[in-house]
């Protein structure tokens, strides 16, 4: 078998360091949000490491690009916060704590829950609601997160119309910036039902 040969240009290409990680692009679409909005729909700090260079409202900056399908990020939540309920469509959502300890909601109303600690996985498939959140009191907690699936299947994630109503609570406008960015409210509604 023939190999492939990188050039150091190439593997820097191939290389992400922590310490010049950047919060995912779509933060600054959204910068005009609060953070209490913006706590709702995502971890604190959530890091792209790999993504592929598609439409995501989770932006599309990385250090680096195209790994056969495959997202990966570092999510960091201050103690009590984290993600609300949100469904990926056609990916699969795999989690990996790092460091500290989380609660994971499942299901349409987040009533089936568990508990994972440093070094515990969670793969979600697709169509699952599932949100998660720090429950460490008094410290950060690490969270690495992968996503796979078609290249081109990275906005297909909605959130249950329950999100939309504790977004308008935020104030005006917040939700609609949200949706400006490819986010839909229609998680566990049937379809013609809405």
């Amino acid at each position: 078998m023939k190999t492939v040969q990188l050039t150091p240009q190439e593997l820097q290409e191939r290389i992400s360091r922590f310490d010049k990680l950047q919060p995912m692009s779509t933060m600054q679409d959204i910068a005009h949000v609060s953070q209490e909005g913006r706590d709702i729909v995502f971890a604190r700090k959530l890091m792209p490491v790999v993504l592929e260079k598609t439409a995501s409202p989770f932006g599309n900056v990385a250090p680096i690009y195209g790994a056969a399908g495959m997202s990966l990020w570092v999510s960091i939540c201050p103690p009590g916060q984290g993600p609300a309920l949100h469904a990926h469509h056609k990916t699969y959502e795999t989690f990996t704590v790092l460091e500290g300890a989380f609660e994971f909601r499942l299901n349409d109303t987040g009533d089936l829950k568990v508990v994972l600690n440093k070094w515990d996985t969670l793969s979600c498939p697709p169509g699952v609601c599932r949100g998660f959140r720090n429950i460490v009191p008094d410290k950060d907690s690490v969270l690495l997160t992968v996503i796979t699936g078609g290249v081109h299947d990275r906005n297909d994630i909605s959130f249950p119309p329950s999100v939309a109503e504790e977004l308008n609570q935020v104030g005006p406008g917040v939700l609609e910036a949200f949706e400006k960015i490819g986010f839909t409210f229609d998680a566990g509604v049937e379809v013609g039902a809405r």
